[in-house]
């Protein structure tokens, strides 16, 4: 069995600043909102847009409380509906209001050990890692969802509770690594 290393439960925020295809610049830790979701994802993946809208509307229902940036890691060499301009098409065309931000050396990608868009990580008022994993536990079919884990584990943070479930793994498709890019793997 291939096992990947994942990002341990209280790891602090690993700071990054990454380019958004507009022309802007954001820093991960110059977000002031108590939590802070950075969402690893894509414009092509269809676990992605099956669960955008739940995405932009906790942003909706938490701006304020809990800041949302999107981090597009994808080769889109190789994916070109991942390319920047794609990125400001599937922002206007989803609502996107929050920063929607390109990892283009998916160096961000790889410190997070993140594998699949879209995958968490949740991090709280001290910027410790609380809850990584899926935003729901059917991101390709909206209509099936059963349990709103990201929702969930915000709304416990919110309230200074653990959350219910600190680890669900992300549902969706792999990071499209450039050749010679790929997370190395422990077979076991």
């Amino acid at each position: 069995m291939l096992q990947y290393p994942e990002l341990p439960l209280g790891s602090p925020l690993i700071d990054a600043e990454l380019p958004d295809p507009r022309g802007g610049r954001y820093r991960l830790s110059q977000f002031q909102e108590p939590l802070l979701a950075v969402i690893f994802m894509c414009n092509h993946c269809p676990y992605v847009k099956g669960s955008i809208q739940e995405i932009v509307s906790l942003a909706e229902k938490y701006r304020g409380r809990v800041a949302f940036v999107g981090i597009n890691p994808n080769d889109y060499e190789r994916y070109p509906d991942d390319a920047p301009e794609k990125m400001v098409e599937f922002a206007k065309e989803h609502g996107i209001f929050f920063p929607y931000l390109l990892d283009e050396s998916q160096e961000v990608a790889k410190a997070y050990k993140a594998l699949r868009t879209p995958e968490v990580f949740l991090f709280d008022e001290r910027r410790l890692l609380r809850y990584h994993g899926r935003v729901n536990d059917s991101p390709k079919f909206p209509e099936q969802v059963q349990t709103h884990d990201l929702e969930a584990a915000i709304e416990a943070l919110l309230r200074g509770e653990e959350p219910p479930l600190k680890e669900a793994p992300a549902i969706g498709c792999t990071i499209k690594w450039r050749p010679g890019n790929e997370p190395e793997v422990k077979i076991g």
